[in-house]
Order: C-alpha cells, then structure tokens, then sequence
C-alpha cells in the first residue's frame, strides 16, 4: 500500500467534509454518513456498502484486524488516508477512539425491495437515535427480516444510530416512507399487523402467529399509535406493568416483543 501524505490541518477539504456529516442536512445532502470503528466499518466493507473515504490514525491503531482492513480496501480502490492522531480525535465520537472511521454512501430502499418479509418491525416516527439502532440490532438477533420507518423521526444515518446498530445496519434493509404508502403496501401483501399499546387486550401467549408473517407496529416515544394507527392493526398487545412504572422503554419493549412472537 502506498501511503499517502498524512492531514495534520483541520482547514483540510476531506476534514471538513467530514466533520460537515455530523450534521443531518449535510448527510442528506451529500447522500453520506458517518462509520466509526474497526466492527463498524469492517462490517459496513463486509456487506458491500459503498465506501467514500476511509480515514485512520497509524498511531491509534493496535489491532492487526484494522490494519489488515485498510491495506485491503486500499487494494479495492477506496480512498484510504492517514491522518494525525491530533485530527482524528477531533473528528472521532468517541472518547477513546479505536483510529479508524469511514464516510459512507447512503442507501435509499423502497418498499418493493422488501423481497419475502416474513417477520419485520414499523416505527411512527422515532425520536430517540439510540432505540432505533438498538431495535435494528435486536430484530437482526431474533432473525427478523427488516425495519420500516414511517413518517419522519430521527435520521436513519445518525451517529448514535449507526453505533447503537452494532452493523446491523449494514446487513438488515431499512425502509422510509409514509404510513399511508406503508399500509397500502401491507394489505397488498397480505401481512398481519401487530400494534403495540398499552391500551391493548391481547397479550403474547394469546396470539397465534405459527407460519403467518407479520410485522409489529411501534408506536413513537411520546405519544405511541394515534386512533388511525390502531384501527389499522389486526392485533394490538400490551405487556403488563407489574410494579409501579408505566411505561418501557421502546427498545426493550421492542426486544420482548419480538423474541417473544419468534420463539
């Protein structure tokens, strides 16, 4: 691998668009995000995402893995370049950065290439980065097909959505677009939909799900499934409330959802 001249100047063109990602209407406007880490970004080279430029620290960098990562994607035509460790933590989200990070084209999927969904997950309009990327790691361990988001929320391509994934991002297809678009769709291909409140009168061990497809309807952080939403379901759940809390938090509830439809 030939080594390029090390950034030492945060005024420098890649740097600064870059740092510019950490802003979603750059992120959307350039159509790029933003990878940090060795499992992260190995992960995102492993499936095949298209990687813009790849960034690292020589003097940040203690695993074999990570090296042996930029030498081959050096070798597959991505741009790979040094920087300072002085730069690479001004860039870095984290507190101890591992010294490698990746801008990476965007992927914008539509509900047809939804292709076979089986079992998968819809959220109205997500507002917490962190539960959305923790509920896109747990439907990729319960073996779930994938995430639908509806109606706006948090960029699908924030940060703290990225590492809260844990890769799962880059293996589980994520889908954007309206409720009405998503409903229509749902009716075409004949899914049942499982809403979630706490208004619901059905529970886990009551339904009966055995060799059906289905996808479960969360409700957002603050207000959950309006009227429209819930008329729209074949089921609505809730899990009981046995101590003096009122509510979960969405991505457990997510998690005990799922694992308990899939086991």
């Amino acid at each position: 691998m030939i080594e390029k001249e090390t950034i030492t100047s945060s005024s420098n063109p890649t740097v600064k668009r870059i740092r510019s990602l950490n802003q979603r209407k750059n992120r959307t406007e350039k159509g790029l995000f933003l990878v940090e880490g060795i499992h992260h970004v190995g992960a995102a080279i492993e499936a095949d995402w298209d990687v813009d430029t790849l960034l690292y620290a020589p003097d940040l960098l203690t695993s074999e893995y990570a090296r042996d990562l930029i030498s081959a994607s050096a070798k597959k035509g991505i741009a790979c370049q040094p920087t300072s460790t002085a730069i690479f933590r001004s860039l870095a989200g984290k507190e101890n950065p591992q010294g490698i990070l990746a801008s990476i084209h965007q992927r914008d999927l539509a509900l047809d290439d939804l292709k076979d969904m089986k079992h998968g997950v819809a959220i109205i309009s997500s507002q917490d980065p962190g539960n959305l990327g923790t509920i896109l790691r747990t439907l990729d361990a319960v073996g779930a097909d994938g995430l639908i988001l509806l109606d706006g929320g948090v960029d699908l391509y924030h940060p703290k959505v990225v590492r809260a994934s844990m890769g799962s991002l880059f293996w589980k297809p994520v889908v954007r677009t309206s409720f009405e678009d998503f409903l229509e769709w749902v009716q075409k291909n004949m899914l049942k939909l499982i809403g979630t409140s706490a208004r619901g009168t059905s529970d886990l061990a009551s339904l009966s799900l055995k060799n059906e497809s289905w996808l479960l309807l969360l409700g957002n952080e603050q207000k959950g499934l309006s009227p429209e939403q819930i008329s729209a379901c074949d089921a609505l759940i809730s899990l009981p409330m046995r101590g003096r809390g009122t509510s979960l938090n969405l991505a457990v509830a997510a998690g005990i959802l799922l694992y308990g439809l899939l086991e």
